[in-house]
């Protein structure tokens, strides 16, 4: 004849009298209770749904971290080629300076891109290490998606004039000034 579970366990000396009375008791009450009609939580089927629980809610979590981190690669990407489809590759012997992170950084290039740069019509991009001048539209939708790469930006001047109570209005700026 087959012997029951907990004779078993207790023949190989995993459990002991007391535990198996411990054991058929809660049964019985768990039973009985069920019988009347009284709600019976099961707490081992409780704790299972909330580990179950838990570990959706890191995986969702896990999820959007790994969707974030590729979208976010995905428009440094997008920000890539359209530097390297619309960079102005011409250099030249006017040196240009601008501001960038408190530090004066300069770049070497023609007058006519000098004179774009000051008037708005072309911006400068990058990184830190690197930069490229390309349209201001280009440049536009390149602070859209984000807005570390705009190094330099100058607003559209449209060949406005000086506004009337500017008292240095009379005064003429050099050609040759650089700074």
């Amino acid at each position: 004849m087959a012997k029951s579970l907990q004779e078993q366990l207790r023949q190989a000396g995993l459990a002991n009298q007391k535990q198996v009375v411990k054991a058929r008791k809660a049964k019985n009450t768990k039973e009985k209770m069920q019988r009347k009609g009284v709600a019976v939580t099961d707490e081992a089927a409780d704790l299972v749904k909330q580990r179950e629980a838990e570990k959706l809610a890191k995986d969702r979590a896990l999820n959007d971290a790994k969707n974030k981190a590729a979208e976010e690669r995905a428009i440094q990407a997008q920000i890539q080629q359209m530097v390297t489809l619309n960079a102005i590759e011409e250099r030249g012997d006017v040196e240009y300076g601008f501001e960038y992170n408190g530090k004066i950084r300069n770049i070497f290039i023609t007058n006519e891109l000098r004179k774009a740069l000051i008037n708005g019509v072309l911006s400068i991009v990058g990184t830190s290490e690197t930069e490229s001048i390309v349209p201001r539209k280009v440049a536009q939708k390149i602070a859209e998606r984000d807005e570390s790469w705009v190094l330099l930006m100058n607003n559209k001047n449209d060949g406005e004039s000086t506004p009337a109570d500017d008292e240095y209005a009379g005064y003429e700026v050099p050609d040759d000034l650089m700074w």
